[in-house]
């Protein structure tokens, strides 16, 4: 079984694969793309679509950025807090007194 889930994955990264090469190899076109202050940047559609998804998201990972930096700082936290109640629950333990 798990090597049919592994098997299957493979084929579905190959089909991504290959259905993105054929995309881009239908996409070689140059266009223009009209910046700022007269610049023009010419480039095949297929790149400037890449560079479209990878400004995204990089976009994507700075705004997400602080928050996960926050939850990392308090999971950090609770586990020192978790560690030392737990410590301090092994040294309160008194052993029984024998009589």
């Amino acid at each position: 079984m798990k090597q049919l889930t592994w098997l299957l994955k493979w084929i579905l990264r190959a089909a991504i694969f290959f259905a993105l090469l054929a995309f881009a190899l239908n996409n070689q076109q140059n266009i223009s793309v009209h910046l700022f202050f007269g610049h023009v940047w010419q480039s095949p559609l297929v790149l400037v679509l890449l560079a479209a998804f990878a400004l995204g998201l990089a976009a994507g990972v700075l705004a997400m950025l602080p928050r996960w930096l926050k939850q990392r700082r308090a999971a950090r936290q609770l586990r020192r807090q978790a560690l030392a109640d737990s410590e301090l629950a092994l040294t309160t333990i008194q052993p029984p007194h024998e009589s």
